[in-house]
Formats: structure tokens, C-alpha cells, sequence
């Protein structure tokens, strides 16, 4: 009968975490859609290299801002209040960037889209960490990456579908607007369905006992944690954590290392690597990508479909794993895999050559850095992916836990404008010399995390210190 009311909570547990990565769903979909939709942008606005990546990056900047301003809007407003406003602000966005007038009009919705982004990138992991009970919370935790990674393949499927519809170029017309506008408006559907789940979880147990629902509070520890656990000592516990701290600011985080404490440069640290290895040029340029070494622009999206779905594969082995080896040994293994085929990705694309005005690869090349992309994105997914986003949630210690959380994530977010930002140019001059820096940083995140990166696989939150 235990065991069966065990079976019950968790499965609850599952679902109100599942329903929280809805926003993981968004930021994956919302994030990578714009892949399909480069070309056509850059064709309607008549645009090149420089402009396109500044339109396409632009919305990382106001992902920074999201993730900034994200852990205190849910300090204040509660976990579940700041979820429904990130799922409207995606829901306008959308629309907005359907309907564009001009490229700063673009460029200004995308960076509304891009605050959303960065408050998913939060909330998520925040209030998946504070309902999952210890044992579960590295695989809940993950469901964040395993929602990221589910909308980033529906928005390649998404594109792909539409622009066999447009006949091949998303320039085309479909029903009334061109098919790349139909790309960017589409993630309305899933913002209709956050808002509508947000409305309908448990408010976080540590928000509710900050703010003197005790009540509250243990109903919903008894719906994750189980009727048969000692509610009132749960209560006390939490609440005993919480009267010792007070509400994180940007003081709590100051310490000797550079102005901030140690933990927090590691979080910063982890955030920046898992950017630097350049997994977003995948999701959001390798539409272009292939198009420059010879692919239709059709196939070329199947191919970024199909490096989804690998990441979805990747992301389920992670998932299986972070619980049972370890955070630590993951993402070892990750920086490993990741710098061997980055690198040959390098060297393959080194053999690109132009024929009358054709851009193409040569066998073995071509098959090799297609094969060599697909294993790079494979071990993204099934160690840096999804143990940065877990760390992050559960590494730091109670009493900075949402400020540290909002400073890594923004670091994020800047890390990943800067690699979007400069992709176009830097592929236009010398795409191998691009790879072997993402190489190069893969080699110096295996260094990091064996000389600074801790294992928490196991602890409870309040035992992070």
C-alpha cells in the first residue's frame, strides 16, 4: 500500500515538473526556430552576413535580461505567477514576429521573445529542483534539457513541413504570409499551453513557506513528498533554512574571486563552456550551414530534423545516467566526445571547394563532417546539455540559490549571443578555423570541470554549501 502511495506521488511529481518544462519547450522551440527562417529573412529584407546574424543574436541579449531579472520576478511574484507571465510574453512575441513590419521591428520582438527565453531558462530549473524529492531530482531536473531538446526538434519538423508546403523556399507564399512567417508564429500554440498549465501546478513549497502559507506549503509536500513523511518537521525544515537567509541580491553573491564567490564563477564557468562549444550554430544556423557546402535548402532542414532528434536520443541517455554515475563524470566524458568530433568536423569542412560559383564538399568529406556534427550534438546532449542546467539548479547554496541561478543563466545567454553573433562572419571566413575554436574550447571545459567542478549527485538542496 506504501509502495503504491509512493508510486502515486511520484507520478504526480512527474507531472507538475513535466508541466513546468513546458517552458523548457518554449525556450527550445522559440530559441531554434529562427533556423529555418534565416534565408527567408535575409531575402525579404534584402540583408547579408552581418545583419542577420546581429537579428538572429539579438534575442540572446534579451534572454540575458530574462535570466537577470527571472529569479527575483519569482522571489516576488512566486514561481508559478512568473511562469504565466513568461508564457504571455511568448505567446505576443510570436505574433509579433509573424508580422513584421522592418528589421528593427523583427529585431524588436525577437528581443521580447528573448526575455521570455530567459525566464524559462530559470523558472524551470528553480521550481523543478524545490518540488522533486533528492533521490529523483537529477532525472526531474533533466526534464528541463529533455523539453528544450522536444521543442528544438519541433521547430526543425515544424520548418521542415512548412517549407515543403512553400515548394521548397520559404520565401514562398502560405495562406496569405510567406512560409518562414508562419515559422516564427507557429510557437503561439505551445505559450497557450504553458500559460495554461502554469495556472493549473502547485506553487512552489519553498516560495509558499517564505511567504507565511504554511498550509499551503504542506499540502503540496504532501502531494511530492508523500502523506507518510513528517510534514511538520519538512515545514520546519525548510522554514528553519529560510528564516536564516534573507532574500538574495547581488551583495550576497560578492567574495574574493574577482568580486564573486567561487561557486558562483563556477556556475558562470559551466554556462560559458556549454555555449562555447558553438552547439546553438547547429540549431540556429545549420540550415545555412549545409546550404554553404552544397545542400538544397529543403534538405538541409530534414538534416537539422534529423540532428534533433539525435539530440533527443542523447538527452534520454543523460537522463538515465546523471542519477546513477554522477554529474562530474558525465560531463568529462561530454568535453571528450565533443572535442574529438568538433575537430573533425574542422578538418572535414577544410576540403569545401567552389566550382563556377558552387559551394560543395567532397566525399568522404561531406558524409564524414555530417557524421561528425551528428556526434558532436550526441554528446552535447548526454552531458552538457542536460547536467549544466541540473547543476544549476541544485549547486548553490540556499541562501543565493535564485540570484546565483539568474547570474549563471544570464552568463548563458551572453556566452550564446557572442557564438551567434559571430558565426555568419567568421563561417563566411573561414569556416574550419570556426570549428577548431569550438574544438579548442571543448578541450578547456574537460580541464575545468576535473580541477573545479564539485559532485552533487544525491545531496539535499540544503546540505549545498
Amino acid at each position: 500500500m506504501a509502495t503504491q502511495h509512493h508510486q502515486e506521488n511520484l507520478g504526480h511529481v512527474v507531472f507538475i515538473t513535466a508541466a513546468a518544462a513546458i517552458g523548457g519547450f518554449l525556450f527550445g522551440y522559440d530559441s531554434s526556430v529562427i533556423n529555418g527562417a534565416v534565408t527567408g529573412i535575409q531575402r525579404y529584407f534584402h540583408v547579408g552576413p552581418v545583419e542577420i546574424g546581429v537579428v538572429v543574436a539579438i534575442a540572446l541579449l534579451g534572454s540575458a535580461v530574462g535570466a537577470w531579472v527571472g529569479g527575483g520576478l519569482a522571489d516576488r511574484w512566486g514561481r508559478t505567477r512568473t511562469m504565466q507571465a513568461a508564457a504571455v510574453l511568448f505567446a505576443v512575441s510570436s505574433i509579433g514576429q509573424m508580422l513584421p513590419f522592418a528589421l528593427w521591428d523583427l529585431a524588436f520582438w525577437r528581443v521580447l521573445a528573448g526575455i521570455a527565453i530567459g525566464m524559462a531558462s530559470v523558472l524551470g530549473p528553480t521550481y523543478i529542483a524545490e518540488v522533486a524529492p533528492p533521490a529523483y531530482r537529477g532525472r526531474l531536473g533533466s526534464f528541463q534539457q529533455l523539453a528544450i531538446v522536444l521543442g528544438i526538434a519541433a521547430s526543425q519538423l515544424v520548418n521542415y513541413v512548412l517549407v515543403r508546403l512553400a515548394r521548397g523556399d520559404v520565401n514562398n507564399v502560405v495562406w496569405v504570409v510567406q512560409a518562414w512567417q508562419w515559422m516564427l508564429g507557429a510557437c503561439v500554440v505551445p505559450a497557450l499551453l504553458y500559460l495554461l498549465f502554469a495556472s493549473a501546478i502547485p506553487e512552489s513549497p519553498r516560495y509558499l513557506i517564505a511567504s507565511g502559507r504554511l498550509a499551503e506549503a504542506r499540502g503540496v509536500l504532501a502531494e511530492v513528498e508523500g502523506a507518510d513523511v513528517d510534514l511538520d518537521a519538512r515545514v520546519a525544515e525548510i522554514h528553519h533554512v529560510l528564516r536564516t537567509e534573507r532574500v538574495p541580491t547581488m551583495k550576497d553573491l560578492r567574495g574574493p574571486a574577482f568580486g564573486l564567490l567561487p561557486i558562483v564563477w563556477v556556475g558562470i564557468t559551466l554556462s560559458v563552456f556549454q555555449q562555447f562549444v558553438g552547439i546553438n550554430v547547429i540549431f540556429y544556423y545549420s540550415s545555412v550551414l549545409w546550404q554553404s557546402v552544397g545542400v538544397t535548402q529543403s534538405t538541409s532542414l530534414l538534416i537539422s530534423f534529423s540532428s534533433s532528434v539525435i539530440n533527443i536520443i542523447g538527452t534520454f541517455i543523460a537522463i538515465s545516467l546523471v542519477d546513477r554515475i554522477g554529474r562530474r563524470p558525465l560531463l568529462l566524458i561530454g568535453s571528450a566526445g565533443m572535442a574529438i568530433s568538433l575537430g573533425t568536423a574542422a578538418w572535414a569542412f577544410s576540403a569545401a571547394r567552389r566550382v563556377l560559383g558552387v559551394v560543395s564538399l567532397p566525399e568522404p568529406q561531406g558524409l564524414i563532417a555530417l557524421v561528425a556534427a551528428n556526434v558532436f550534438v550526441l554528446f552535447f546532449a548526454m552531458s552538457w546539455g542536460v547536467v549544466v542546467w541540473v547543476l544549476l539548479g541544485e549547486m548553490f547554496p540556499n541562501r543565493i540559490r535564485a540570484a546565483a541561478l539568474g547570474v549563471a543563466a544570464a552568463a548563458q545567454w551572453v556566452a550564446n549571443w557572442a557564438i551567434t553573433v559571430s558565426f555568419p562572419a567568421l563561417a563566411a571566413w573561414n569556416l574550419p578555423f570556426t570549428y577548431a575554436m569550438y574544438a579548442f574550447f571543448a578541450v578547456l571545459s574537460f580541464v575545468f570541470v576535473a580541477r573545479r567542478v564539485r559532485e552533487t549527485k544525491g545531496r539535499p538542496l540544503e546540505d549545498m554549501g
